[in-house]
C-alpha cells in the first residue's frame, strides 16, 4: 500500500493543474453521462451521479492518480437487457454487488493479471478506442440533423486546441474553446445542438438510498450475471488505461488498489442512484494533456459536475455540442498510436495480426473486454508456437548399440509434445535408455504424460529407462502427477 507521505504529494503536488486539468473534464463528462445514461435505458441523471461519485471516491480510494473514473459505455451496454426486464432499482443493486466482487478482486490481488496482456494487445486497445471515440462524434457531425454552422465550430475549435499552446499553456487550450465556442454561439444566438439537447439535467442533490428489491436467491441469480460481467470489463478497462496513464507520465500506480478503489466507488454508487462505472481512457487523456497529475483532478471533476448540473445547470446547458466534439476529435486522434501503422512492416507478424484482431474485434462488438480477450488468447497461441519451435531432442547411442541416451531441451508442453514422442525410435532394440532433461523444463499434464507413455512403451519392450536431470519444479509435476513407476502402469497404457 502508499505511504502517507506520498499519498500526500498526490493531493497536493500540483494543485492549480488539477483544479483547471479537471474543470475541463467535468464539462467533457456531462455529454458522455448523459449518453451513456440513454444507452443503458435509464434517466440522464443515473450517469450523471454515477460520473460524479465514482470520480470523487476513485479520487480518494484509487492506485492511479490523474486517472478519471466514471460511467462509461463498457458498463452501460451490459446493463441494458437488466434494466429493460427488471427495471432500475435491479440495475442499482448489481453495481453495488459489481463493487464487491471488485474490492474482492482487489484483495485477491488479481490486479497483476495484466502483466498477461501483451504490448501487441495493448496498442489495439488504444486504436480500438480511439477508432469508438471519433465514431461516437459522428452522430453530432450528421448532416441530416445539425446545421453548416456545427462543422465551422467543430474547426474553430479544433484550431483553437492546437493552436491556442503556441501562445500559453497556462490556461488548457480545451478549456479555452469551450468558452469561446459557447460565448460565440451565446452571443450570436446560434442554432446549434447544445448539452440542454441531451436531456434533462438533475437540479438536486444525489441522496442515500437502498435498493428496492426483494432479497431473495432469485433476486441473486438475476443480478448476479450482470454484476460479474461488469465487475470484470470495469476493471479489465480501468487496469488497461491505468497502464497507458502510467506511461504518458513516466511513473508507477498500485494495480490492486485500484481495484479496490474502484470497487468501493461502485459499491457507493449504487446506494446513491448511479450506475456503475470505471476509469475512461479519453477523459483520462484529456485530464493529463490539460496538466492534471494527482488525485485532486479526479476530485475536482466530480465535484465540479455536481455543481455545474445542480447549480449552474442553466449555463451548462448552453455549451455547443461542437466545442465537446472538437475535443473528443482531439482526444481520439491523440489516443490512437499511429507509429502503430508503420510497424506493420518491421514488426513480427503475430505481434501485427494480435493487434489488428484486436482492433477489428473490439470495433465490431464496441466491447472493449472481447476485443482483449481476443487478443490475448491470439498471444498466447503465438507465443506458444514460438516456444515449441524452440524444442529439441538429439540422441547418441555407446558403440555396442545397446544403450541410446536421448538429450532434451526447451520447453516441454502440450505444444512441443508431439515432437517429442517422434522424436524416439520404440522399434529399436535397446537394454538401456536414458532421458536427459537437465536442459528441459516440463510444465504440464500433457508433458507428463508424454514421459509416461516414452518410458512405459521402452519397458515394454525390455529396455531399462532412467530418466536424468529433472530440476526441481519438473521432479515435483512428475512426481506428482506420472504414472510410469506405479503399479499397473504397462496395463493401463495397453488398455488405454
Amino acid at each position: 500500500m502508499i505511504n502517507f507521505d506520498s499519498y500526500r504529494r498526490q493531493w497536493t503536488g500540483n494543485i492549480r493543474g488539477d483544479i483547471l486539468s479537471g474543470l475541463v473534464v467535468a464539462l467533457a463528462l456531462i455529454p458522455e453521462a448523459i449518453a451513456f445514461s440513454i444507452i443503458a435505458g435509464v434517466d440522464p441523471k443515473v450517469g450523471l451521479y454515477a460520473s460524479f461519485s465514482i470520480a470523487v471516491i476513485t479520487a480518494i480510494t484509487g492506485g492511479r492518480p490523474g486517472m478519471i473514473s466514471a460511467a462509461t459505455a463498457a458498463t452501460a451496454v451490459l446493463m441494458v437487457t437488466l434494466v429493460r426486464d427488471h427495471g432500475l432499482q435491479y440495475l442499482l443493486a448489481a453495481t453495488v454487488l459489481a463493487g464487491l466482487l471488485q474490492i474482492g478482486a482487489g484483495l485477491l490481488k488479481l490486479g497483476h493479471v495484466m502483466r498477461f496482456v501483451s504490448k501487441s494487445v495493448m496498442t489495439g486497445f488504444v486504436n480500438a478506442l480511439a477508432i469508438l471515440i471519433f465514431l461516437a462524434q459522428l452522430p453530432e457531425l450528421d448532416p441530416r440533423t445539425v446545421n453548416w454552422l456545427t462543422y465551422g465550430m467543430v474547426a474553430g475549435g479544433l484550431a483553437i486546441i492546437y493552436l491556442f499552446p503556441l501562445l500559453t499553456k497556462a490556461i488548457p487550450s480545451p478549456l479555452v474553446t469551450i468558452v469561446v465556442l459557447t460565448a460565440l454561439t451565446f452571443a450570436l444566438e446560434w442554432d446549434v445542438r447544445t448539452v440542454g439537447d441531451m436531456g434533462a439535467l438533475p437540479d438536486t442533490l444525489p441522496v442515500f438510498l437502498i435498493p428496492q428489491i426483494p432479497l431473495t436467491l432469485e433476486t441473486l441469480t438475476i443480478i448476479l450475471p450482470y454484476s460479474i460481467a461488469v465487475a470484470v470489463v470495469g476493471l479489465l478497462e480501468s487496469l488497461m488505461t491505468q497502464n497507458i496513464v502510467d506511461d504518458l507520465t513516466d511513473t508507477s500506480s498500485h494495480r490492486n488498489q485500484e481495484c479496490i478503489g474502484q470497487g468501493i466507488a461502485n459499491t457507493a454508487t449504487g446506494f446513491i442512484g448511479g450506475m456503475a462505472g470505471c476509469a475512461m481512457i479519453g477523459q483520462s487523456i484529456i485530464n493529463v494533456k490539460s496538466g492534471g497529475r494527482g488525485r485532486f483532478s479526479s476530485f475536482a471533476a466530480g465535484t465540479f459536475l455536481l455543481i455545474m448540473v445542480v447549480g449552474l445547470g442553466d449555463l451548462v446547458r448552453q455549451i455547443p455540442m461542437a466545442a465537446l466534439v472538437a475535443i473528443m476529435i482531439m482526444v481520439s486522434i491523440g489516443t490512437f498510436s499511429w507509429s502503430s501503422i508503420g510497424n506493420l512492416r518491421t514488426h513480427p507478424r503475430s505481434s501485427s495480426i494480435v493487434m489488428l484482431a484486436t482492433v477489428c474485434t473490439v470495433v465490431y462488438t464496441h466491447n472493449l473486454a472481447i476485443g482483449v480477450l481476443v487478443g490475448v488468447l491470439l498471444s498466447g497461441i503465438f507465443f506458444a508456437g514460438k516456444i515449441a519451435q524452440l524444442f529439441r531432442v538429439t540422441s547418441t547411442i555407446t558403440p555396442d548399440g545397446r544403450e541410446r541416451t536421448y538429450f532434451v531441451e526447451g520447453q516441454l508442453f502440450y505444444a512441443s509434445v508431439e515432437e517429442f514422442m517422434n522424436a524416439f525410435d520404440f522399434s529399436e532394440a535397446l537394454d538401456r535408455v536414458v532421458i536427459d532433461v537437465s536442459q528441459a523444463h516440463i510444465w504440464d499434464i500433457s508433458s507428463v504424460q508424454a514421459l509416461d507413455i516414452a518410458i512405459l512403451k521402452f519397458r515394454r519392450d525390455g529396455a531399462e529407462v532412467q530418466i536424468v536431470g529433472l530440476n526441481e519444479a519438473s521432479e515435483t509435476i512428475v512426481d506428482r502427477l506420472g504414472v510410469h513407476d506405479k503399479s499397473g502402469a504397462i496395463d493401463k497404457l495397453l488398455a488405454h
